[in-house]
């Protein structure tokens, strides 16, 4: 059996609060179904918080509008801690989740947010694809990006679908793309380089950058596809000004984006498969890690400046845990979907207001 990277899955988000920061992300971009939400100590991770186990709160979240999940995660024994300079645009890591806005309502929405005065953003802008597009910071300095999009799962009555991108910093675009084409992102899109006005609303986004935005040169596979997507991950090496590690003296779980996830099946083989190219698997779980009642097998490696990934094989997940019904991945087809009713079904699992007073952690 030959491992398969079926693509993003989720970006892991490091808070202060993780329950502020969900509050956030549901009224804003409609992250309301949790897949997990739970308190556990995380010694898969002691490699990158200074060797000390840690407690930390996490949530898996998704928008079943479309679009990967968000995983976010508080530190419990430790106080989280924030950069200690400003990051900007090109910095070495994870930069800014990108979401999807319907095309024929982007315009609208856009202004809603602009409106809203309660982000910094940018005008309405175009990128190097086309894309209508606006770049906002959340109020805990997280960055975004709007894209409009049509590739939705199922269209309802929020504004926007989930996560479909993300920006990573990198001081060698041909080593990173070397390195992203082995886990998956074969295509290039746009390439270019020079001043682009579609960055510099954010900080550092008026130097010069080389840039390249990589996708699946074929379709998306796997039990998460149809909700998925297509997604793109866009690498930017600053041209101008030495980059900065985005975490530079903190630790995993401190606030940023911490992680970029892959959904994969058969992880013994991806860790030979990549093995042979060089890259290899910094952290295991061991086929033995639960998140609450969903079963996986987490594994991390590092892109070429330390950027991490995670490796996950889901195992079993709850489609609607209060009612019992869960899903057991490991017995299905690994190439087929989730059958799209099932997937509508997570509906009955959206939380309402009062969710974080009725389970407190």
């Amino acid at each position: 059996m030959k491992g398969q990277i079926n693509g993003l899955q989720h970006i892991g988000i490091g808070t202060t609060n993780l329950v502020s920061t969900w509050k956030w992300m549901k009224e804003y971009f409609g992250y309301d179904i949790p897949m997990f939400d739970s308190v556990a100590e995380a010694p898969l991770m002691d490699l990158y918080t200074n060797n000390k186990t840690v407690n930390k709160r996490a949530a898996m979240i998704y928008n079943l509008q479309g679009g990967t999940a968000i995983e976010l995660v508080e530190l419990r024994s430790t106080t989280p801690r924030k950069p200690d300079f400003e990051v900007q645009l090109g910095d070495l890591g994870i930069f800014n989740c990108q979401i999807k806005v319907c095309s024929d309502r982007f315009n609208d929405v856009a202004n809603e947010f602009i409106k809203a005065e309660l982000f910094q953003t940018s005008d309405i802008l175009q990128d190097g694809l086309g894309r209508r597009i606006l770049n906002l910071s959340s109020p805990e300095n997280l960055h975004f990006q709007l894209i409009e999009s049509d590739d939705f799962f199922k269209k309802g009555t929020q504004n926007t679908a989930g996560v479909c991108g993300c920006s990573i910093g990198c001081s060698d675009i041909d080593k990173s793309k070397k390195f992203y084409a082995a886990l998956g992102y074969d295509e290039v899109i746009l390439e270019t380089e020079g001043v682009f006005d579609d960055l510099k609303g954010f900080p550092g986004g008026d130097s010069q950058f080389k840039r390249s935005i990589l996708q699946q040169k074929h379709p998306i596979k796997g039990a998460f596809s149809k909700i998925i997507g297509t997604t793109q991950i866009e690498l930017l090496q600053v041209q101008d000004r030495t980059p900065k590690p985005i975490f530079k003296d903190r630790i995993w779980g401190d606030p940023g984006f911490i992680h970029l996830g892959f959904d994969v099946r058969g992880m013994k083989q991806i860790e030979k498969q990549l093995g042979y190219s060089g890259y290899n698997f910094t952290c295991d779980s061991s086929d033995q890690h639960h998140m609450g009642k969903t079963h996986v097998h987490c594994t991390y490696l590092e892109d070429p400046d330390g950027t991490l990934i995670e490796f996950t094989e889901v195992y079993k997940m709850p489609i609607i845990e209060k009612m019992g019904i869960f899903l057991r991945l490991s017995s299905r087809n690994p190439d087929k979907s989730i059958p799209s009713w099932l997937l509508k079904m997570s509906r009955f699992a959206r939380i309402k207001d009062n969710y974080w007073e009725r389970n407190p952690k």
